[in-house]
């Protein structure tokens, strides 16, 4: 059995990192970690190969040797779905889809001959045998949520390494938190189910023997789901760091109440991690109870920011504009919040209502959804009717996002936070490419761009008082030429 597995291109968004990307000469982000997975769970024996639109093109050639067409897509890799769908219909090549895009919206796609809808682990015995049989259903869907320390690793020999910026693992799935407009508890529930603290290791061992020495990224829903689990993974992994003493660095996701557990914090920045997300979406209360984030009420966000930061970790936060609650000076508010904590990485978006989420739910029920979200939360227009004036709050925000990327605004974010970060373990030396990307970076920001006289400050002033901070400094300042294009094209 020959199966071609292919990966949507995502379109030039915060989240695609595309133009701090040519800078560090990675063609994408994070590798297909979905479909690396599915390929672990097929036959030895099948002949697989996988093509990253991200990477490289698709062609006719790979299409012609291919027996099925296997697709992994996220809601905002919709467009690349449709082109991929047509080129595999108009050569006869049968599609099995499956990923977040499928499980919430699979009746958009009539082109799509087969689904796999929800976790895939449960139904690959199924599938396998109907592949083989040429006999394949419509849509297969487990009737629970399967147990993950069955995961194999995944199949980290399709890739080139060399294409990717950071590597992505998962160690659990799952969130016990219920934000109104998040789904990834439609996807995977609300109880977090993790691997063994041995099997993510001996993923991580893998990506090391492999040669692997940059980022890697797990990419849990909520990496504290479960701080008991957590825990028992992160004393784990420091055990293996001691024994092999990779030079990779962790980050992931996780709630704020990180901040409220010192021991936690502490046992991340020892087992590598360098920086989590974090949630924060929005510094008005009326806006995080309307959502339902609770867990952001409990404490100052400005002050929980800023004892992770004090950890050792580097908060990259989310941010939301256009909840129903929100008052005409939101962009303000939000905008005195970003710069006063610190956090450099602000993914500020619109609010957008996801399909199968309680907040699509209220809406559709309220009558205000206006079309299917495209999963851009970064673009021009709204799929549901606001309380704020539509346009007042379009034009906010494309002034919020100017205004936190200009390069006055974001050095003096980046200040503030290496301020309060404080740096623990070795320190990150400068490789081959982080010195060819910052000397790109100073020919474009410290030559070419405006901002250059407040680049060379904040270059000479860490180099001066923040040696220790010059890595950290720079990547920041990679990323935001990134934010800052981005931001410009809104």
């Amino acid at each position: 059995m020959k199966v071609l597995l292919v990966y949507p291109e995502t379109p030039n968004t915060f989240w695609s990192f595309k133009h701090a990307l040519r800078l560090v000469s990675r063609k994408t982000a994070y590798p297909p970690l979905g479909l690396l997975t599915v390929a672990a769970m097929l036959p030895r024996e099948w002949e697989l190969r996988l093509v990253d639109l991200n990477v490289r093109g698709l062609t006719d050639e790979m299409l012609l040797w291919a027996d099925y067409v296997m697709v992994s897509a996220m809601l905002i890799q919709r467009e690349s779905v449709d082109r991929i769908a047509s080129l595999c219909a108009a050569r006869g090549k049968p599609v099995i889809a499956g990923g977040p895009l499928f499980t919430t919206s699979h009746e958009a796609f009539p082109a799509i001959p087969h689904f796999v809808l929800g976790e895939a682990e449960d139904v690959i015995p199924d599938l396998v045998q109907d592949m083989e049989a040429g006999a394949l259903r419509h849509c297969y869907q487990a009737p629970g949520r399967p147990d993950i320390t069955r995961v194999p690793p995944p199949r980290w020999d399709l890739i080139d390494f060399g294409d990717y910026h950071t590597m992505a693992v998962q160690f659990s799935r799952g969130c016990p938190y219920d934000c109104e407009f998040c789904d990834i508890v439609v996807m995977n529930g609300h109880v977090p189910r993790t691997k063994s603290p041995e099997q993510l290791v001996a993923e991580l061992e893998g990506l090391r023997a492999s040669g692997w020495t940059d980022g890697v990224f797990v990419v849990d829903d909520n990496f504290i789901g479960d701080k008991k689990k957590a825990k028992a993974l992160l004393r784990e992994v420091v055990r293996w760091r001691e024994r092999t003493r990779p030079r990779m660095c962790l980050l992931t996701e996780a709630s704020v109440n990180l901040a409220d557990d010192v021991e936690l914090c502490d046992l991340m920045v020892t087992a590598g991690f360098r920086k989590v997300f974090v949630g924060i979406e929005t510094p008005s209360l009326a806006g995080l109870a309307e959502c339902h984030k609770v867990h952001n009420t409990r404490g100052d966000l400005v002050d929980a920011v800023r004892t992770i930061q004090r950890a050792g970790l580097e908060v990259m936060g989310g941010f939301i504009v256009g909840f129903d609650s929100d008052p005409p000076d939101i962009f303000e508010r939000q905008f005195e919040f970003i710069q006063r904590s610190g956090v450099a990485t602000a993914m500020v978006g619109l609010l957008t209502a996801l399909p199968a989420t309680r907040l699509y739910r209220r809406l559709m029920g309220e009558g205000r959804i206006e079309a299917e979200s495209g999963g851009d939360n970064t673009g021009a227009s709204l799929n549901f009717r606001p309380k704020l004036d539509r346009e007042f709050l379009l034009s906010g925000y494309r002034a919020l996002m100017k205004r936190l990327y200009e390069p006055r605004a974001y050095y003096q974010r980046i200040r503030v936070f290496l301020d309060h970060h404080r740096p623990k373990g070795q320190a990150i030396g400068l490789t081959r490419r982080d010195l060819g990307a910052l000397l790109w970076t100073s020919w474009l920001l410290g030559v070419r761009h405006s901002g250059r006289l407040a680049y060379w400050r904040l270059l000479a002033s860490t180099l001066l008082s923040r040696p220790r901070q010059f890595h950290t400094a720079m990547e920041l300042v990679v990323l935001g030429y990134h934010f800052r294009r981005v931001a410009a094209s809104l």
